[in-house]
């Protein structure tokens, strides 16, 4: 399960998508989440998957990769779903039972909008690595700076976390693999015995975590890093005719979406 979590990862690739300005990227995500969040009637949701299938395709993206990433998100998604066929009221599907026709539709369309969130933000980072990712959030924060916002020191830890989250993960693997050959069972009990099972995996992890975050404390400041004051990047960031193109597209979905929703579709 762990191997099956995917964010952070980073799929390189010649495509327009990875050739995109990061910034752009980040404010296309934005659009998108935007858009997500209008969709009210069935017309609206397969407009919004058909887009993310295009932005798939356009990034050479299999949905295997996807399908992989949002494994550990299952059990959120079915609680959802859940909920909502359950407590949402209408008329019932079979009399006497709490189940309605309206919460199904409800619960589609909640799986559906959760899924797609997922895919959107997975496609912005399997498609964009950490670094151009940071370069275009500090860009886009930099008015901050006037107001005394440590924009390049929160950017710059948001790459980091980004890092590492394979490193981590890949880390509790293997210590997962020594405590089974050890005897441990973290897979059958009750819920309170797995959380239990737990305890020998968290302590090793937070002290290899903290070791790696003294090493990469002690790494930046021997090579003389003070913050962003002064620094210079080796690749300048343009928008190019693709970015405003890609940004006109956005703005027109959004646009979309918000008619779609006006009418109630």
């Amino acid at each position: 399960m762990l191997k099956d979590i995917t964010l952070g990862q980073y799929f390189p690739g010649n495509t327009i998508a990875h050739r995109l300005d990061p910034r752009s990227k980040l404010i296309l995500i934005v659009l998108y989440i935007a858009a997500l969040f209008q969709a009210t009637g069935w017309i609206s949701y397969a407009l919004v998957t058909a887009v993310t299938a295009l932005c798939m395709i356009v990034s050479h993206i299999s949905p295997k990769n996807i399908f992989k990433g949002l494994k550990p998100m299952l059990f959120i998604i079915a609680l959802t779903a859940l909920l909502n066929l359950f407590y949402t009221a209408g008329r019932p599907i079979v009399p006497g039972w709490p189940m309605t026709w309206e919460g199904l539709a409800r619960s589609v369309q909640m799986i559906l909008r959760i899924v797609l969130l997922i895919t959107g933000t997975f496609l912005l980072t399997y498609t964009t690595s950490p670094i151009a990712l940071t370069d275009g959030l500090e860009l886009l924060l930099s008015p901050l700076k006037k107001i005394k916002v440590p924009v390049h020191e929160m950017t710059i830890m948001m790459s980091m976390a980004l890092r590492f989250i394979p490193t981590l993960i890949e880390e509790t693997d293997k210590i997962m693999s020594a405590q089974k050959a050890r005897g441990a069972d973290f897979e059958t009990g009750r819920l309170t015995e797995r959380a239990k099972a737990l305890l020998p995996i968290l302590v090793p992890l937070f002290v290899s975590a903290f070791r790696r975050a003294d090493e990469l404390a002690v790494a930046m400041e021997s090579r003389c890093y003070h913050g962003g004051d002064g620094r210079t990047r080796m690749k300048v960031l343009h928008f190019a005719a693709r970015d405003w193109a890609a940004l006109a597209l956005g703005l027109l979905f959004l646009a979309g979406m918000i008619v779609l929703k006006r009418f109630g579709l």
